[in-house]
């Protein structure tokens, strides 16, 4: 799904790209979608390949290891899906290799580009709520079986839902405002047929501020994605963003606006503005993960910095490892 979605649609798009290849260990579907691509049945042919600059790395979690390390001993530059690795130690080892090999290193967040995420950077920047004190942010699922998928819902190395949703959360908070002075985590799995964990609350703590990270599979009625509370008003937002479901319908992605914006209005901002009381409801803008890819680019060709670096990939692998000792010893992990 990934590959299909979220990478080989906008690689294809993008004019300063060529989709020169992907590995598809069985099937042909690559193929199908993309007849000018070779497909390679494995990695190691991939890599062999010299005409090959760029490697994406979509591969299940306990593997962003061994296939980033693997793709930078062969002189490739990469990307690799979020989480980065599935510990600090790893996460850190192929960011020093890169440096040595003085290759390209950006990890995959695509959420910094939906539109409900932007309605959010929007608020904070215009100070629209005065001094922020709570904010929520929650990445809500209705999966109350599992779908046996071993690499997110097994005992594998990086499964479970604070590997899978966490970094999306984790990086927004971090974007948004900055690193936490400590952490309280409670990661848990509530489904039988699955071994994983299914469920995490974190809670970040800000000098003035907490914020608190959360999600589950068992929400069939979700509750907004975002809440901010601020000294002046309050600020409610939807997970709205449609690209995964266009891309899903077969949408072309492109640089300029290709989705379309929530068919009803997705935010309600109640605040003071000039000593007027405002309760509105608000639409926020499609994003763009195309974008994602232009910066890559722009970055590759010398025009603009990396969009995430690796330092923030470890970041977040640090916020979970902490979140996870946290919840293990039920206590409150301060931060370096």
């Amino acid at each position: 799904m990934s590959g299909k979605l979220f990478h080989a649609p906008f690689i294809h798009n993008h004019p300063g790209y060529e989709l020169t290849a992907i590995v598809e260990r069985h099937n042909n579907d690559s193929k199908e979608r993309y007849p000018q691509s070779t497909l390679y049945r494995s990695i190691d042919e991939l890599l062999a390949d010299d005409s090959i600059r760029l490697v994406i790395i979509n591969t299940p979690t306990h593997l962003h290891f061994e296939n980033a390390r693997a793709a930078l001993l062969a002189g490739k530059n990469i990307v690799v899906e979020k989480p980065f690795a599935v510990s600090v130690k790893q996460a850190e080892e192929i960011t020093e290799l890169a440096k040595e090999k003085k290759l390209f290193i950006s990890i995959y967040q695509n959420r910094r580009y939906d539109g409900d995420y932007h309605a959010i950077k929007n608020v904070i920047e215009k100070n629209l709520l005065g001094e922020l004190r709570e904010v929520e942010i929650r990445y809500d699922r209705y999966r109350p079986v599992g779908v046996g998928k071993q690499h997110k819902e097994g005992d594998l190395p990086g499964a479970g839902i604070i590997y899978d949703l966490g970094p999306h959360l984790i990086d927004q908070a971090l974007q948004l405002f900055g690193w936490p002075r400590a952490i309280m985590g409670d990661v848990w799995k509530m489904r039988d047929d699955v071994k994983a964990n299914d469920y995490f609350e974190m809670l970040l703590y800000y000098p003035k501020m907490r914020a608190r990270l959360k999600a589950t599979c068992i929400a069939r009625e979700p509750l907004p994605s975002y809440i901010l509370h601020g000294m002046k008003g309050s600020f409610i937002q939807e997970r709205s963003d449609l690209q995964e479901i266009q891309l899903n319908a077969g949408a072309v992605p492109s640089l300029k606006s290709w989705c379309p914006p929530p068919a009803s209005p997705d935010g309600l901002l109640h605040t003071e503005i000039n000593g007027e009381v405002v309760r509105k409801e608000l639409t926020s803008t499609p994003g763009n993960y195309m974008i994602y890819y232009d910066d890559v680019y722009k970055a590759l060709t010398g025009q603009a910095p990396n969009p995430v670096p690796a330092e923030d990939g470890i970041k977040t692998i640090k916020i979970i490892e902490a979140a996870l000792k946290s919840s293990s010893e039920g206590k409150v992990i301060y931060l370096n």
